[in-house]
């Protein structure tokens, strides 16, 4: 009787066991169900948009692929002189004076308008006789983070850069650097103002100081955007959808290029790397006569590339989408579908950073003289 017991006793227990496996599995069995119905019965976008994770990047992103870009500097420093306020404040003014013209109507900032992103919006931009120049007028903005100066980088610093329109016959059109020289010398406000900024030097007024003036200013047009900041840890920053422009910018290639602090400006490519591309301009080619750089330019800085239309060298391009799927055709290779243009332009719109109002504040300039206005006829 009693092992009759014992053995009821195991029974009864091994069929116990075997209702609460039953139940554990039927309560999982409904759970997962329950799941998969409030997982489809949610949006499309809730399901698919990427998520976050513990470093507050989208998949996609890592700290290793950030690093191929930089937060910029608070300013592209000289290494051949100090960047002085009395040199700051002289290049300036000299940056608003149109007296720097042959027809005394043309600034540096007349093509380059600095409330306006560095861009006059133009083409290409008009000389002094109202007539096109060759290309299209690229923005200041950053510039001297760039590794030499204009589309086919002819001049290495922005300080020679500074040299150029004014010299150049169909820009500012003064051509000689002695006509630059009489015409400041003539304007009796400049003489303290460059002896302030060159104290070393007795006769401070010449081309070369007053080219060295401008760029040392511009060497401080600098636009920190929110993607500085996002480099520098602050992830949210940038949206998921923006992040995810950023994860296919990476991904299609376009980094291949655009990269450092300027996400740009750092290489020399030719246009129409992969796929020809119709330009009858020869690009470095003129500079250098090496047959290796026909069509060849510097690659073009994405910092503010959303305010400074048109684009490319002849500004025949109007809209960003439009240059994104011709840059991934021509040197990439590749057909971009739509979702991938429009990721990779939101990316690029979190480039336009904020423009310095107060150091761009346009001057009082220097009274002219009595000679100053027929100045320019001199030979």
């Amino acid at each position: 009787m009693q092992i009759a017991r014992k053995q009821f006793f195991i029974i009864s227990c091994v069929f116990e066991l075997i209702i609460a496996a039953m139940l554990l599995y039927n309560y999982g069995y409904v759970s997962t169900e329950r799941m998969r119905k409030v997982l489809n019965n949610r949006s499309i976008t809730t399901v698919v948009a990427p998520l976050t994770n513990q470093t507050g990047l989208v998949p996609g992103l890592s700290a290793a692929l950030l690093s191929m870009f930089a937060p910029l500097p608070p300013e592209a420093i000289s290494a051949q002189y100090p960047m002085t306020t009395e040199l700051i404040n002289l290049g300036r003014t000299l940056y608003y004076d149109p007296r720097l013209s042959i027809n005394q109507k043309l600034s540096c900032n007349s093509c380059h308008p600095l409330d306006h992103y560095g861009m006059d919006s133009l083409p290409t931009s008009l000389g002094h006789d109202g007539k096109p120049v060759k290309r299209n007028a690229q923005t200041v903005y950053n510039a001297a983070f760039h590794i030499a100066q204009f589309w086919d980088g002819r001049s290495p610093t922005v300080e020679e850069q500074a040299k150029g329109p004014m010299l150049s016959a169909t820009e500012m059109g003064m051509q000689k650097a002695d006509r630059v020289v009489r015409v400041l010398q003539s304007i009796p406000g400049y003489m303290p103002l460059f002896a302030t900024a060159f104290p070393n030097d007795p006769n401070p007024i010449t081309l070369d100081h007053t080219a060295q003036a401008i760029g040392t200013f511009e060497r401080r047009l600098v636009t920190p955007s929110r993607f500085d900041r996002f480099l520098a840890g602050e992830r949210s920053q940038l949206t998921v959808d923006e992040q995810r422009g950023l994860a296919t910018f990476i991904s299609v290639g376009c980094n291949s290029c655009h990269m450092g602090a300027p996400v740009g400006g750092l290489l020399y490519k030719k246009l129409g790397e992969v796929k020809p591309y119709n330009t009858q301009d020869l690009g470095r080619f003129a500079i250098t006569g090496d047959e290796q750089d026909k069509y060849v330019f510097k690659v073009q800085s994405l910092r503010n590339i959303a305010k400074t239309a048109p684009y490319l060298h002849d500004g025949s391009i109007q809209t960003l989408a439009e240059m994104v799927i011709i840059m991934a055709r021509h040197q990439l290779g590749k057909e971009l579908v739509q979702s991938q243009v429009e990721d990779i332009v939101t990316f690029l719109n979190t480039l336009t950073g904020d423009l310095p109002s107060d150091y761009i504040a346009p001057p009082p300039l220097p009274q002219s003289g009595p000679n100053t206005l027929l100045s320019y006829q001199i030979n």
